[in-house]
């Protein structure tokens, strides 16, 4: 029977501490880049009634300020992380 070791558990709670703050940045600013994608895309009087090629273009603004976004946290940030938290 092979021997089955599990990580110290500082190095797991470490883990799971950057994971939450990457996870809370990227939700975050996923859903403000969505909801300016929408303002842009359908205009703010209509946005309750998008057509579908609205909602394209609001998926579509949100997917690139989320590239930009992982692009400049990479270039002003840590080189191996899409994330502008410190330590992720």
């Amino acid at each position: 029977m092979s021997d089955f070791t599990l990580p110290a558990a500082d190095t797991v709670v470490k883990t799971a501490t950057t994971y939450a703050k990457d996870l809370a940045e990227r939700v975050i600013w996923t859903g403000l880049t969505a909801a300016a994608g929408v303002a842009l895309a359908a205009g703010p009087a209509s946005m309750f009634s998008a057509t579908f090629w609205e909602t394209v273009g609001v998926a579509g603004i949100a997917a690139s300020g989320s590239l930009l976004k992982g692009m400049l946290a990479r270039a002003f940030g840590d080189k191996n992380s899409a994330s502008t938290v410190v330590g992720v």
